[in-house]
């Protein structure tokens, strides 16, 4: 399916016959790498075909395999919500799963209520510690129970974790002195390669500790609701598993980093703080400032990726969110780059070298 097809398939999506069931409020929403259609109770996914490096998307049976990719990685994380994979058809029109030749794939969702969103939830001020800390429970004990090996244990390695940096640089900085600014886009990178040169044992510590797992790649406000009866995080990572296998403090990094974003630091402290609770993962706060400015910089590159997708007019939404996570991610490289000094004193005998081992250890200092 190429661009021209793309738009007429779109076209389709709007119109309530395409569906099987009733669609009478029909909403389509876009991605850098997909089309979204909100149609009743229903979602359905649809996936460009594209090639941007890191996904390919480009062919029928790959678009099909990553849909299924889809379906069964989100199933971990919720329940009856990632319901099947269904075709799309086209004979003289386009229609799902009916006559003629299938032409393209979807994931079918149940929809979910909007008012349940982790963002909207927070911005209505409807969101309690409890729901937060509950979350936090909820991805603890799915990160114990998620895949531990030596393939993952190998993405997640120094090398690896090096080249996705690399990577983000290299597709960011052709947007370098255009719509993010260069001098604040060198310091960066120069932070990053400095702290991934000094903290390579850091790195290998998080593999031995079994620290690396097969998690989300994706974690956001937007993909986390809380529903009456259940947490329910959705759309993680199918297409590439060296984004979603990794150390879990980069995963809860993608949180923490979008709650500073929208204007909750202190929901995002209360967060990682109920995580090492639940986790007695202590070793978490060594990382989390390094995957926060990394995680602020996959988002500058996904909206740099579509201002090249989108209208004049759509452009500027986007250049401020560009703008705001070039801001968060110098923060956080200065907070990791910077020399800190930690003093423990006390009177004679009152612990200060056990204390000052434990946080060596705890701080990587």
């Amino acid at each position: 399916m190429t661009e021209q097809p793309l738009r007429e398939l779109a076209a389709a999506l709007r119109d309530p016959k395409f569906y099987p069931h009733p669609a009478d409020r029909i909403e389509i929403r876009e991605t850098h790498i997909s089309l979204v259609a909100l149609a009743g109770d229903f979602v359905y996914k649809i996936k460009k075909p594209l090639d941007l490096g890191f996904l390919d998307f480009t062919a029928l049976d790959r678009r099909k395999f990553y849909c299924r990719q889809e379906v069964a990685l989100n199933r971990r994380l919720s329940r009856d919500v990632y319901l099947d994979v269904v075709a799309i058809t086209r004979d003289d029109a386009y229609s799902l799963e009916g006559a003629g030749q299938v032409v393209e794939y979807a994931v079918k969702m149940r929809r979910l209520p909007d008012e349940a969103v982790m963002g909207r939830m927070l911005a209505d001020g409807r969101l309690e510690k409890a729901a937060v800390a509950a979350l936090a429970g909820h991805l603890a004990r799915f990160y114990t129970d998620a895949r531990q090996d030596e393939e993952t244990a190998a993405i997640g390695a120094w090398e690896t974790v090096r080249g996705n940096c690399e990577e983000n640089f290299s597709q960011i900085e052709p947007h370098a002195g255009t719509a993010i600014d260069r001098r604040t886009f060198d310091i960066i990178r120069a932070a990053t390669r400095a702290f991934l040169h000094r903290r390579k044992a850091l790195f290998e510590r998080r593999i031995a500790d079994g620290c690396i797992r097969d998690g989300h790649g994706d974690l956001r406000t937007d993909h986390v609701y809380f529903t009456r009866d259940t947490i329910q995080v959705i759309d993680c990572i199918e297409f590439n598993e060296r984004f979603r296998f990794g150390d879990v403090a980069a995963d809860l990094a993608f949180l923490a980093m979008d709650l500073d974003f929208i204007g909750f630091p202190a929901i995002a402290d209360a967060f990682l703080a109920a995580y090492v609770t639940a986790s007695g993962d202590n070793d978490l706060y060594t990382l989390i400032d390094f995957y926060k400015c990394y995680r602020a910089m996959v988002r500058l590159k996904v909206n740099c990726l579509r201002l090249g997708q989108v209208d004049a007019e759509q452009r500027p939404p986007l250049e401020r969110e560009i703008r705001r996570h070039q801001q968060l991610a110098y923060g956080y490289a200065l907070r990791y780059s910077r020399p800190v000094l930690w003093v423990v004193c006390g009177m004679p005998a009152t612990g200060k070298s056990t204390v000052a081992k434990a946080l060596a250890r705890h701080l990587d200092a």
